[in-house]
């Protein structure tokens, strides 16, 4: 007798969120079934990848084929105009991480200039991520919000302590999308999503960033965290975590021992760019099977690995 697969697709889906302008518009989500469970029905958009630019350029830089494909860049924006042309890149996130007042603390107006150049020059959706300072990232979204009226940009994050200000400016004034960041935790993600929604700020312009970990350095808890939000969303018809999900993978797996060790310091551990290539690969394909439609990496060897293996399971 033949077998007959019986086919898993649920009556609920993940919400399409649209994200940039224009003929390199990227829509995310919109899925009824588990990742990449093609076989069950078919996922309307595949996950995307987003290039991460820091606004202080290659500064800090070591990795010898990053500092190759971005050769005879001298600023910010040539980074992000050769960044569209990187293998299986679909968006680009602008990470202000010099906007810190604990670091650098650069001006909400310098980096307010920095990203309406960046818009300017490319044509790819982008993500403008913060500096985890939740006062500095309401200040920076809402002036960045403003001066990229149009554009469609996902500012990441809006927290639990500085939701009000960022869904209030980025997501009902300027009508741009809203990622909501939470720690690892079904509950917590769940309630920063009703708050958001009870603020006003419609369903379809919010994403999820659920937290972010390197493989081995307590990935464990990212992964259930997906598996349950995944679940609770198709099984359960939960319409408040049925928001798309965007991870940060490079700012998690750049900073590990393992890529930051240099050869002489662990010259038993080979090549310092591959072990943080590996890294990246290893972390972005397990957020994706646990049901990422965006990743934000930043090396191009690891970013056109990942899109061939999101090519190949779709």
């Amino acid at each position: 007798m033949a077998f007959t697969p019986k086919k898993q697709a649920f009556n609920a889906k993940i919400n399409a969120v649209t994200l940039g302008t224009g003929e390199k518009s990227i829509v995310i989500g919109g899925e009824n079934v588990l990742p990449f469970y093609t076989f069950d029905a078919e996922m309307p958009n595949k996950p995307a990848i987003a290039v991460e630019i820091r606004d202080t350029g290659l500064e800090g830089e070591t990795a010898p084929g990053l500092l190759a494909f971005y050769e005879g860049c001298t600023s910010v924006v040539d980074m992000a105009k050769k960044a569209e042309t990187m293998e299986g890149a679909s968006a680009i996130c602008l990470h202000f991480e010099s906007a810190d007042p604990n670091g650098a603390n650069k001006p909400v107006e310098e980096c307010v200039e920095l990203a309406k150049a960046v818009a300017d020059a490319v044509s790819m959706p982008i993500i403008v991520m913060g500096c985890k300072n939740v006062e500095k990232d309401a200040q920076l979204f809402n002036a960045v919000s403003d001066a990229l009226q149009g554009k469609n940009i996902l500012v990441l994050s809006s927290r639990e302590e500085n939701y009000k200000t960022v869904g209030a400016s980025a997501g009902l004034a300027y009508n741009q999308k809203v990622g909501a960041e939470s720690a690892v935790d079904i509950n917590l993600a769940k309630q920063l999503n009703v708050l958001l929604s009870q603020l006003g700020v419609p369903a379809a312009s919010v994403c999820m960033n659920l937290g972010s970990s390197a493989a081995g350095y307590g990935y464990e808890y990212l992964s259930s965290t997906l598996d349950r939000v995944k679940a609770a969303a198709l099984a359960q018809n939960d319409a408040m975590l049925q928001m798309p999900i965007v991870t940060p993978i490079s700012t998690e797996t750049w900073t590990t021992k393992e890529a930051m060790l240099s050869e002489a310091e662990a010259p038993d551990w080979g090549s310092q760019e591959e072990r943080g290539i590996e890294m990246e690969i290893t972390t972005a394909s397990a957020c994706l099977v646990g049901g990422s439609n965006v990743v934000i990496m930043k090396h191009p060897a690891s970013i056109a690995t990942i899109a061939k293996f999101i090519d190949s399971l779709m």
